[in-house]
């Protein structure tokens, strides 16, 4: 509930998300956006009204709230989901918008990005455009693990575009597999071969291996 509040109230400071811990000594609130100013206020006037809608409304104690931005706003769906809204509403043309937020997702490191605007784009008849680049996973344990998605929506005087936007984020899955370069063996192999020398193994293992090595 509150991460739904903070979404709609914030849409313009490029919200991205809130993680609330509760102790002994109150609630502490930490609250992720693209331009924090805007959700401090002036002189920390905002800070002080959202302590006491907190309190008053969602029934925490001791309300501490603190406003930074994420540590990779580029990849973070929220944000460019909102970002890519705010730049159509000023009158941007979709098309130019996404593929702006495309390359620059992908610039900063994402394995895939897919941006998808649904609505009446370009008549009286809804329809949707999707934008993708690099690879996007969309089912599989890896859509838990590097997978990020949000959805925004842009207030036009012809009706609201829906944006969605999937990022998959740099990084391997636990189910990732490579085949080594043939470097990479002849390295591991000598690197067993010195682990075996220095060990001390039975006579009758040690014979083994050296008449493989002999046969070959």
């Amino acid at each position: 509930m509150i991460d739904e509040y903070l979404a709609q109230n914030f849409y313009e400071a490029g919200y991205s998300g809130v993680v609330v811990i509760q102790s002994g000594l109150g609630s502490r609130v930490h609250i992720y956006a693209e331009r924090p100013a805007l959700i401090i206020g002036k002189r920390g006037s905002t800070i002080r009204r959202l302590q006491n809608i907190f309190s008053t409304v969602f029934g925490l104690q001791g309300v501490q709230i603190t406003v930074s931005q994420p540590e990779k706003p580029e990849l973070d769906a929220r944000v460019q989901a909102f970002r890519i809204a705010r730049a159509i509403e000023r009158g941007f043309h979709f098309r130019r918008v996404a593929f702006a937020a495309l390359r620059r997702i992908m610039a900063n490191g994402a394995v895939g990005v897919e941006i998808t605007i649904s609505g009446k784009l370009t008549s009286e008849r809804a329809r949707f455009e999707k934008y993708r680049a690099g690879k996007v996973y969309k089912a599989g344990h890896i859509v838990d693990e590097l997978v990020d998605r949000a959805v925004a929506h842009a207030k036009l005087p012809k009706g609201v575009l829906g944006v969605e936007v999937i990022i998959v984020k740099p990084g391997k899955p636990g189910d990732y597999v490579r085949i080594k370069e043939e470097s990479e063996v002849a390295d591991i192999i000598s690197e067993l071969r010195e682990q075996l020398e220095e060990a001390e193994l039975p006579e009758e293992l040690q014979e083994m291996i050296e008449s493989k090595e002999q046969a070959q």
